[in-house]
Order: C-alpha cells, then structure tokens, then sequence
C-alpha cells in the first residue's frame, strides 16, 4: 500500500484554516498542522500532527519540521485585517518568503500559497488572472510581491506553485470585524437596527466552506497552477447579501443603510472571472 500524501497547512488554527484542516482530515492523507498558538490546534490532537512556528522564526531545517511535506497549503499571514498597515511589506514580506525560500530549498515540491483579490487594485468589473497588477494598500502590494518574487525563485528552483487568488468569504468564526459577525452580534444583543453603508456595492461572496474544498483540490493536484482566481464569479450587492442572511437566518432586525461611507480601497463594483477555475474543476472531476 502506497503511503498517504503528506500534506503541511500554515494558518491552521485561523478563519480558513480551521474548515481547510477539517477538509483534509476527512481525505486519505497525513497532515502536519501549524500554528502560532498551539492552543488553537489541540483539537487535532491524534489526527494531525501539531508544529508550533512562528514564521519570523523559521530556519533551515523547518522543512523537516513540518514531516517533510510532499505540498503546502500556505494560508498565514500576519497583522491583519488591518490592509492598510505597513507592516505588511516592512516585516511580514520578508519573513514569508524567506520561510517559503528555505522550504523549497529543502525539498518541497508542491506549494499553494493564497493571494488576495486587493492584488488588483482598484480595477472594475470582472477580473481575470491575465490582468495586470496594480493593487491600492499595503497588504495587496506585498502579496504580490510575495508572489513575484516566488515566480522569480521558480526560474532556478524547481517546483509547483498555485497562487490561489481569495475573494470574499464567509461563515462561522469569522473575524468580529467582518459583516456577518457583525451582524449576527446585533442581532443577538437585540438591536433595532444595523448600521452599514449603502450597500449597493458588488462583490464576489462564497462560503468558506466551499473555499477550504476548493484550496485542497487544486493543492492535492499537485500541479503548477499558477494564478486562479477563488471565487464564485457572480457580482452580488452586499445589500443583498445581508438581506439573504437575515431571510436565512429568520433575523429580525432594520437595516440602517448609507450610515458609513464606502471603503476607499477598493471599486464599487468588482468580481472575480471563474474560467480558469471552472476549467480546473471540469478536468479534474471535481464535483
């Protein structure tokens, strides 16, 4: 019997993490899972194997810390939500591609890392993965460079790498920043109403559930990907979201619309273009 893949995720004990971790337990696979705060993953305890990592840290040898992965699933990332923050490429940069620098080195064959869709800056409409760059605040300028700069180490180390390029998401234990924990906790303390902006803005939304399927079927490809967009390719007003969140749900609760401005880092109307990812998904039969 041929030895099951083994398959190293950092960023386990985070919002995507948790569903990616859940995703991989549920496959014929040996998982490593790693974390800042171990407290995070004791759950995992007898099913995974726990490394406790800081990636300021990480060293040579670290590839043999993590069981020595045939992929990784690379979802951490520090010093968010704050995407304004120049830490992003004054720190955080550096750290990762030198983790990922002396991972490939070292043997690693197959990496995913996630991208953000603030890579492309404040550019309208559906976006593909064939445009060009230009993103609007620090943390989209230094995942992109980050991923240039992997694409640069591609051309005299050799190993896969899909840029998995996330969207919108959301579900349970999401960041209390985010807008349905926000309004999820309104509706729980009894609010009237809620308070947002307009909400006529268009954005592209999928379950986290359906992202955390998504990352381990095109990590256990084992293929050189590229860039690939995560997401569902349907514009959909936040307005309308939260309306289909409250009729799921059967909240009571007013909206209290044009209450905040909207977000100066990004265009009122963007959504990602599906066909690569619909083109992997139909060759690879995933349901």
């Amino acid at each position: 019997m041929n030895n099951p893949i083994k398959i190293a995720l950092t960023g386990a004990g985070g919002f995507i993490g948790q569903y990616v971790v859940s995703e991989l337990l549920d496959r014929n696979v040996s998982v490593t899972v790693v974390g800042r705060d171990v407290s995070k993953l004791v759950q995992y305890e007898g099913r995974a194997q726990i490394v406790q990592l800081d990636l300021k840290n990480a060293s040579e040898g670290v590839f043999k810390d993590l069981n020595s992965p045939d992929i990784l699933l690379h979802l951490a990332w520090n010093g968010l939500p704050n995407y304004r923050a120049l830490y992003h490429y004054e720190e955080e940069l550096a750290c990762q591609y030198k983790f990922l620098k002396i991972m490939i080195e070292e043997g690693l064959n197959n990496l995913l890392v996630t991208g953000t869709c603030f890579e492309y800056g404040m550019q309208s409409g559906a976006l593909a993965e064939s445009l060009d760059t230009c993103p609007d605040n620090p943390y989209g300028f230094a995942k992109d460079t980050l991923r240039k700069q992997l694409m640069f180490l591609k051309q005299s180390l050799a190993f896969n790498i899909t840029w998995a390029r996330l969207f919108y998401m959301y579900g349970e234990g999401q960041s209390s920043n985010s807008l349905l924990s926000q309004l999820q906790r309104a509706v729980v303390t009894g609010d009237k109403a809620f308070s947002m902006s307009g909400g006529e803005q268009l954005r592209d939304y999928l379950p986290v559930t359906e992202v955390a399927r998504l990352l381990v079927e095109l990590a256990m490809s084992q293929k050189d990907c590229g860039v690939i967009n995560i997401c569902s390719g349907k514009p959909s007003s936040v307005r309308g979201v939260v309306e289909q969140w409250l009729e799921k749900n059967q909240w009571q609760i007013e909206l209290n619309l044009g209450c905040y401005p909207y977000p100066n880092y990004e265009p009122m109307a963007f959504w990602g273009d599906r066909v690569k990812l619909d083109e992997f998904i139909n060759n690879q039969g995933v349901v």
